[in-house]
């Protein structure tokens, strides 16, 4: 039988940061030679009208999850969200979270929270972060910006709350190589605005215009498979583009053909959603 090799940053930790800085390396070249025009400026007043928003809990309570990571990851996020609050997006421009955020260290007051390491939750300094990038990335969806760089990660990082919420998580970054980054195709001027209150993180889209179009997020088929020993979750994750004065619908397109990993204690996972059931013994 043979064995899988493990990748050259897998084998310890020196070659693990060794590989990580060739990749920063890479990518400040590569943004040095594309180019591309950054969002950068930021404005202390709000822009007129809301073509998006959304408000995403921080602190999870289950089993298995570390209160003090969760405590912390609204730390990073508050952190992080007052470096990207009142940006304007002009159009031509395209936005970079880690070009905006920085780097996340222990001086600007980032604390641990849980990371994804070699496909295991460990804690790591900034951890949380990809929350952050997550709500950006599902409010951009429900505007005409355009998704230009997008990482997955495992959406099943943690058991559903009561109502299952599609797309709740998926959103991977990793500074600065592994980037969240949408740009302004249009011919109008776009805002972020993100600010955390108590355990939620609110988040706004605005814009200098009123938006013809309006979007939503729908999944089909979700249910949870067990391969080869591990149990993934499974589904079609689609971005419907209605009419704003009909309603109708103009556009389903598929975005994420779901197949994640769960990284959270089997038990949890709700038998009724479970394909097969008999494969759960």
């Amino acid at each position: 039988m043979t064995q899988n090799k493990k990748l050259f940053c897998e084998r310890n930790a020196l070659f693990y940061a060794v590989s990580v800085q060739k990749g920063v390396i890479s990518r400040n070249i590569s943004d040095i030679v594309s180019r591309e025009k950054f969002a950068a400026e930021k404005a202390k007043t709000n822009l007129v009208f809301k073509i998006a928003e959304h408000k995403t809990g921080l602190i999870k309570r289950a089993p298995g999850i570390e209160p003090e990571l969760q405590y912390n990851k609204a730390i990073n996020v508050d952190i992080a969200c007052r470096q990207i609050n009142g940006i304007l997006i002009r159009p031509g421009q395209t936005f970079s979270f880690w070009k905006t955020v920085g780097k996340p260290t222990r001086r600007k007051g980032y604390r641990d929270g849980r990371v994804i390491l070699e496909n295991k939750l460990r804690p790591g300094v900034g951890g949380g972060l990809c929350n952050l990038a997550h709500t950006i990335n599902l409010m951009v969806l429900e505007t005409p910006l355009t998704v230009s760089e997008f990482h997955t990660h495992s959406d099943a990082l943690a058991p559903d709350g009561e109502k299952r919420i599609p797309f709740a998580t998926g959103t991977s970054i990793s500074y600065n190589y592994i980037d969240y980054r949408f740009k302004n195709q249009t011919n109008d001027t776009y805002q972020l605005n993100l600010r955390v209150e108590g355990e939620a993180l609110y988040g706004e889209i605005l814009c200098d215009k009123e938006c013809a179009f309006i979007y939503d997020i729908t999944e089909e088929n979700h249910r949870f498979v067990k391969e080869n020993g591990k149990f993934f979750r499974m589904s079609k994750i689609y971005r419907n583009t209605y009419d704003k004065n009909n309603k109708a619908l103009l556009k389903k397109e598929l975005l994420v053909d779901n197949h994640s990993e769960v990284m959270f204690d089997y038990s949890l996972i709700p038998e009724n959603q479970i394909e097969d059931n008999h494969l759960f013994i």
